[in-house]
């Protein structure tokens, strides 16, 4: 902990560190670890001491980390050793994609159209997961950390669920994103309260995929038009959107509000749009990414009354692709006394290739009003990709 803290501030000329306190399953190759260079995460697991009172009587449990039990509350004592050097601790923290939560308990698991659990995601919707949720930023807020990282609270599409997904037919757009719609009890009672008729919304929803399953659909664009996907069902399912923004902003606001009392902490809220459009290549196309936001129950000005600070993941190669999405968060935001805006950047490939690549981004991100930036991710890269970090800081000063 020692040897990562003095890399990342002397190395690095970094202020603070973000730990992962809460995540899900992963393989991943760790360049200059001194134990292994390949490791599988923990799935679902925390990376902290739970206290137990937070969560008495709920379904939902923290499943802890071995190394937790090996070696005490990883979190805590990064927090401790970050005070000691005047190093600020975040805690990134993965909510609801939980396969090992979503396996032991499918009750709490997103189901689709034909009641089938997605068990890689917990639904939003759902009290027993609204409360662990809750439960959790407040557990960590009272570690004493700067502040709670959200990922993953929101809704999720049918991709990127599980390791070795299969898709061998075409579904084109629309089904693929109708196929990942939650419709457990808890959904269809949430939009049936705002008026949606949801039986018609799932009669159409199964005849619409049964189509798609007996028969390639007709071309269609690769990216999906918000306006027909609100249209589809007479309006309904545009109904049933507004109702699923409606439960992820509660939601943050629930989380955040339990990371103040419990902390007096902030709650940042991670979009991963960004990701989804540039994670594979650094090279987003199309529209500013929080214009797909919505596809995962998202509403950005929603969510930034709910919590006070939206994290965009600016994976991007292009500096000037960058300032179009963080204008874009700015855009809808609007009034930076409500919100702030962080930005996550990869200061390795496929994203960044010099000093002076890393240094136009960040003098993009201070031109856009950011009042924080991250960097993706220090396991993960060369530590060579500290000195780029440093000398673009240096660069901008």
């Amino acid at each position: 902990m020692a040897a990562v803290l003095d890399n990342i501030a002397g190395r690095g000329g970094l202020g603070g560190v973000t730990m992962a306190a809460a995540y899900h399953h992963g393989r991943d190759i760790l360049p200059h670890n001194p134990k292994r260079k390949i490791h599988f995460l923990e799935g679902g697991a925390v990376f902290f001491q739970p206290d137990p009172s937070r969560y008495s009587g709920r379904v939902l449990q923290p499943i802890v980390s071995d190394l937790v039990h090996d070696q005490g509350d990883v979190l805590a004592r990064l927090c401790s050793a970050a005070a000691g050097r005047s190093m600020g601790v975040r805690a990134w923290t993965v909510f609801l994609h939980n396969y090992s939560l979503g396996e032991a308990h499918p009750e709490c698991a997103s189901r689709n159209v034909f009641g089938d659990a997605h068990l890689t995601d917990l639904c939003p919707s759902n009290p027993e997961v609204r409360g662990y949720a809750a439960a959790l930023a407040a557990d960590i807020a009272s570690k004493g950390v700067d502040a709670v990282v959200a990922e993953s609270l929101h809704f999720h599409g049918l991709e990127h669920g599980f390791h070795h997904e299969r898709y061998f037919i075409e579904l084109g757009a629309l089904g693929r994103y109708l196929l990942g719609l939650c419709f457990c009890e808890h959904c269809l009672a949430a939009a049936r309260e705002r008026g949606v008729d949801v039986d018609r919304l799932q009669g159409e929803t199964r005849r619409e995929l049964e189509r798609r399953f007996a028969a390639p659909p007709a071309a269609e664009p690769p990216e999906l038009d918000r306006a027909t996907v609100e249209a589809f069902a007479g309006g309904e399912l545009g109904g049933f959107l507004t109702t699923r923004a409606w439960t992820v902003a509660s939601l943050v606001s629930e989380c955040a509000q339990a990371a103040t009392v419990a902390g007096g902490v902030p709650l940042v809220f991670i979009d991963l749009s960004g990701a989804v459009k540039g994670y594979a290549t650094g090279r987003p196309q199309g529209d500013a990414a929080p214009s797909i936001a919505w596809q995962f129950g998202i509403d950005i000005g929603m969510i930034a009354e709910s919590c006070g600070q939206v994290e965009a993941i600016g994976y991007a190669a292009d500096p000037d692709r960058l300032r179009l999405d963080l204008e874009a968060y700015r855009s809808l935001i609007g009034d930076p006394e409500i919100a702030g805006v962080s930005v996550i950047l990869r200061p390795m490939a496929p994203d960044c290739d010099s000093v002076e690549n890393l240094a136009r981004k960040l003098q993009v991100a201070r031109d856009a009003g950011v009042g924080e930036v991250g960097f993706y991710h220090y396991g993960f890269m060369r530590l060579e990709s500290l000195d780029l970090i440093r000398s673009a800081l240096k660069t901008i000063a």
